[in-house]
């Protein structure tokens, strides 16, 4: 059973995504997130997929792609945790990888399944994981987090984002 991690099992940086996360089970969260994230994205038209708020920031199909690359490594840090691997896991450039990725070109429909397998595969690892490894401790980025810990910063990270794409996206 997962819980919500204490104060001293996460960095600083992080508190404002772990304060997103809703109280309850967190595989049952990340269920109810992606049903959340596919509703809203399914019926993005491309054009809408490339609007950018700002100059510089991410149009919403880069948005989507960050969100799936960035679980895709926070999984990668749960999995190497809770193996008992206690090697520091670098951070990694975001923009970066969505500068690389090329989101931008790729039909939001593909992103979004994409997504949803992303979401899918962090919810098997996660069911998968013994109760022993849930309080393993790692270093990811230069932090001492635990699995959990991790677990709920992809459900913050996430959470954020969709904020941002009702907002600043999508207007509502």
């Amino acid at each position: 059973m997962f819980n919500r991690p204490a104060l001293e099992e996460f960095p600083e940086y992080t508190r404002n995504y772990i304060d997103l996360v809703p109280e309850g089970n967190i595989i049952d969260i990340l269920k109810t997130q992606q049903e959340m994230a596919y509703s809203l994205l399914s019926g993005i038209t491309e054009e809408q997929a490339q609007y950018r708020y700002g100059k510089g920031k991410w149009s919403l199909s880069e948005v989507l792609g960050h969100l799936s690359d960035t679980e895709r490594i926070m999984s990668y840090r749960i999995l190497r945790i809770a193996r008992g691997d206690r090697s520091p896991l670098e951070g990694f450039d975001e923009n970066r990888f969505v500068e690389e990725a090329i989101f931008h070109l790729r039909p939001m429909a593909d992103l979004l399944e994409e997504h949803q397998n992303v979401r899918k595969a962090t919810i098997s690892l996660l069911k998968g994981l013994p109760v022993a490894s849930l309080k393993n401790k790692g270093n990811a980025n230069g932090y001492h987090v635990t699995v959990e810990t991790v677990a709920y910063m992809i459900a913050g990270h996430e959470q954020h984002h969709l904020k941002i794409i009702k907002e600043r996206y999508l207007g509502s």
